[in-house]
């Protein structure tokens, strides 16, 4: 059912107040300061076990997976209901589970064992309850595609902004999200990115606030914004500026374990229809084994968040000099100093250092190369123009170490011979996002559709049955269902032939053949 006819419609929002810093946390409780299913993992760990059950392991001393990852490693990998863990009434991960939609401020929270991607499935596949057509920003993760692709679901995008000299998106304005909305009458909620891979932080409650308006809920990607709200120099989270659903990679930022993330639902207009959907919509997507690591570190990670402002604010002062550092020796720039001349951006997390590099004569893609094969450096994303360093809430890197590694790199853009390398890929000129191609069949009919394979070339004018997305950071540059273009496909190739380039969903690592539907 449509929102706009039901009782779910919201009044007409007040003047969005301006975008502001997170308040002061409070002093956590008692019971923040446990974590209850990981001491419950701990305990059942110590004591003496026969194990003649899965995982086959069986937590023996002598396996080769006790050798490499260490004894205590295995025997902490549970199955799922045990008693004194996970069944039963009021169990340890039911404690757990409350303990983080306080934290966060939701109504209700899912812990995830498939990554921010599992919750962004989760949210596409709810919203067909709500309307058909979802109103999503054209630069949303690749999962929210594959979301729309399990859905079935009809989209309107909302074009972000596009920095043209660095060549990333950025967000989308209330003003934009508000024009989509008239032109949808079937709208079934609108779904944003916040904040954006290069940490610009998008007006999460005026674009809530028109949403509400028309009647339909909000639901934001806040895969890299995990940490927000947890100390004072951070921004607010989503579900605090309106948002009704939000996605949490926390094991991005906020310190669990690597595939490790939340679900969280806001205690909104919106609330007694979605609980029911996504719990139902959760239970199918989720493993039925789910890792007991995974779980216990997303428990870690709440209390860390929770207790840590003073190592997160140790970890904001980190990044702080990172920037200062660039700044005061002149050779780099630092992307988020541009961010004021975007409307739709409202602030910058300071977690997140973006530099451009080609300001200092080498492309990002080397940049990044270069501080992973000589400096045992790792940064988080490159493009052609810059890399991305991300410092996780509560840790304190060797800042120093990075800073003077970005500035021993080589200038190959302006010191190769000519015709060679890095040189010969800035005679190629700056890598520009293409723009999207026509859409011509919904992302469910174009992947389920008979498709062909043919040369990328012949592929041009056809419409795509994939998704297509330069990784990281993997936004989609082509969408089942729209029209291929020659400049998408420059793009990708170009992707792909740069150094530690790859795209997400192609069939062959130089993107030389494509499938189109038939």
């Amino acid at each position: 059912m449509n929102t706009r006819t039901t009782d779910h419609r919201t009044p007409s929002p007040s003047p969005s107040p301006s975008p502001s810093l997170s308040p002061a946390p409070a002093l956590p409780d008692g019971g923040q300061l446990c974590a209850p299913y990981a001491e419950a993992v701990l305990r059942h760990a110590g004591r003496d076990w026969l194990r003649l059950n899965v995982p086959g392991h069986a937590a023996a001393p002598g396996s080769d997976l006790a050798g490499l990852f260490g004894s205590r490693i295995t025997a902490l990998d549970f199955p799922p209901l045990l008693d004194g863990i996970d069944l039963g009434p009021d169990t340890p991960l039911d404690r757990a589970l409350a303990l983080a939609a306080e934290a966060w401020g939701a109504r209700r929270t899912w812990f995830l064992t498939n990554g921010a991607s599992q919750g962004n499935q989760i949210a596409s596949m709810v919203a067909p309850a709500l309307g058909r057509t979802l109103v999503v920003q054209r630069s949303v993760h690749s999962s929210v595609i594959d979301g729309l692709v399990l859905s079935g679901l009809d989209a309107v995008f909302v074009q972000p902004s596009v920095d043209p000299e660095q060549g990333i998106a950025h967000g989308v304005t209330a003003a934009d999200v508000a024009e989509a909305l008239e032109r949808t009458p079937d709208a079934a909620a609108v779904y944003i990115v916040s904040p954006s891979y290069f940490g610009a932080v998008a007006d999460v409650r005026a674009i809530a606030d028109t949403a509400h308006a028309a009647g339909v809920p909000l639901i934001v990607d806040e895969a890299w914004g995990s940490h927000f709200g947890f100390h004072p120099g951070l921004p607010a989270n989503a579900l605090s500026a309106g948002a009704d659903l939000a996605t949490s990679s926390t094991h991005k930022l906020a310190g669990s374990l690597t595939q490790s993330a939340m679900l969280h639902l806001a205690e909104g207009p919106f609330a007694d229809l979605l609980e029911p959907l996504v719990d139902r919509a959760f239970r199918l997507v989720q493993s039925t084994s789910a890792s007991a690591l995974l779980t216990a570190s997303l428990d870690l990670a709440r209390r860390s968040l929770v207790t840590g402002a003073g190592a997160t604010g140790c970890s904001i002062a980190a990044a702080d000099r990172v920037r200062r550092a660039v700044r005061a020796l002149g050779r780099f720039t630092v992307v988020s100093d541009g961010f004021h001349a975007f409307p739709d951006i409202v602030g910058a997390d300071p977690l997140r250092v973006a530099i451009d590099t080609r300001a200092g004569g080498i492309t990002g893609h080397e940049a990044r190369r270069r501080l992973f094969r000589d400096h045992q450096i790792m940064v988080e994303v490159a493009t052609d123009s810059a890399v991305v360093a991300v410092i996780g809430a509560g840790s304190a890197p060797d800042t120093d170490r990075f800073v003077e590694a970005l500035h021993t790199l080589p200038s190959p853009l302006t010191t190769a011979p000519a015709g060679t390398g890095a040189a010969a890929g800035a005679g190629a000129g700056m890598l520009r996002l293409p723009a999207p191609g026509a859409t011509k069949l919904s992302a469910r009919e174009a992947f389920l559709s008979p498709a062909l394979v043919v040369a990328a070339e012949e592929a041009v004018g056809r419409i795509s049955a994939d998704t297509l997305a330069a990784y990281p950071p993997g936004i989609p540059n082509v969408l089942p269902g729209e029209v291929i273009t020659a400049e998408a496909v420059r793009f990708l190739q170009r992707t792909a032939a740069a150094p530690n380039g790859h795209v997400r969903g192609a069939l062959d690592l130089g993107v030389t053949r494509l499938r189109v539907v038939a």
